[in-house]
């Protein structure tokens, strides 16, 4: 709420990296919709893979580790969660596909929010119905050991009233347009961290956030490519762009500028490796295929088939093969040792 009270952003000095950030990605939206209409299919399998490598990444993020198969049957629903990471990826899955699918009937509330904190832990046995009920902080663990406090958040009797606040004064500034959505965004999801509003969870429904409001406002490369996993791929840029911006918040005199410059600069990534897989794959015939092709070559010189298969997450295990066999029998890569064991080099 701090950066939407008194129209705080309004005083944030833009730069031409803002500026030109914004303008790329506003270029990058109009490809988008191109490409929904000439390769739906392509589409379709980058949406495939871009939902099991969210689910995963985000929760890893926050130290979740679950089995990247058992992710996939979790997310095929060909398995029900056995353990508690299991559980808390179950239902960070179901909360990414009812994005993916009816984000435009959501409404920005804390109801919303509420909603889907309870889903996050919907199959765990401890139950999450309500914001905080104890003061929470942000924690750094320094290389010698010590624990401490990296940001104070809002208190537990404070974080109703502002996530209320927080939700009306961004709906009502993008209704008006007297912010460019896409900092509104991020301002948005500043604000939200700031408050951590939940005892545990709130890294994962940032993000969550984060999806659904690009989605309505027109950036839905979320849907293709794994925003969370560029995120974990940049992490110790997020978490000190995070910091930065965090300081002095509570005072009402943060400088959102880092904030914002991490945020467009993840977009910009995601569209980036979004034209190419495009640009890559020219026909939905043999796609999966040329996924495996677009995916090796991004890998180091030496690999593995699993290593392929982490790149792939919507590739089955026999398309991978018969990509790696083509690439050999062209001399392409080489291979020692057999199935998944098996190692490649360039």
């Amino acid at each position: 709420m701090n950066s939407f009270e008194y129209d705080y952003f309004l005083d944030q000095p833009i730069s031409q990296k803002i500026l030109i950030a914004v303008r790329t990605l506003g270029e990058y939206k109009g490809k988008e919709i191109l490409y929904k209409e000439q390769f739906p299919e392509v589409l379709k399998t980058l949406q495939q893979a871009s939902i099991i490598q969210s689910t995963e990444s985000s929760n890893r993020i926050e130290g979740i580790i679950v089995p990247e198969n058992r992710i996939r049957m979790i997310v095929a629903q060909k398995a029900k969660p056995q353990n508690r990471p299991e559980e808390e990826v179950a239902g960070y899955k179901d909360i990414l596909n009812e994005i993916h699918t009816n984000f435009g009937r959501h409404n920005l509330s804390p109801k919303l929010i509420l909603k889907w904190i309870k889903d996050l832990y919907k199959y765990t046995p401890e139950k999450v119905t309500g914001f905080k009920t104890e003061d929470n902080a942000i924690l750094e663990i320094l290389p010698s050991g010590k624990t401490v406090v990296r940001f104070r958040p809002l208190s537990a009797q404070e974080t109703p009233s502002a996530v209320s606040k927080l939700c009306t004064m961004y709906n009502k500034n993008i209704k008006d347009k007297k912010i460019e959505p896409l900092l509104a965004v991020a301002s948005f999801v500043l604000d939200f961290e700031c408050i951590h509003p939940f005892k545990d969870g709130n890294g994962r429904i940032g993000r969550l956030l984060t999806l659904l409001l690009l989605y309505q406002v027109g950036y839905e490369v979320g849907r293709f490519i794994s925003l969370e996993r560029i995120t974990e791929e940049s992490k110790e840029a997020y978490y000190d762009a995070l910091y930065k911006s965090s300081q002095n918040w509570n005072k009402g005199e943060h400088d959102l500028i880092p904030w914002w410059d991490y945020f467009l600069s993840m977009l910009i990534a995601a569209y980036k490796e979004f034209e190419e897989r495009v640009g890559y794959i020219t026909t939905a015939k043999g796609a999966k295929r040329e996924l495996v092709f677009a995916a090796i070559d991004k890998l180091p010189d030496e690999f593995s088939f699993s290593d392929v298969q982490r790149a792939c997450p919507g590739v089955s295990f026999s398309t991978i093969k018969r990509a790696l066999q083509e690439l050999k029998a062209k001399k392409i890569i080489k291979s020692t040792g057999k199935g998944r064991d098996a190692k490649y080099r360039k």
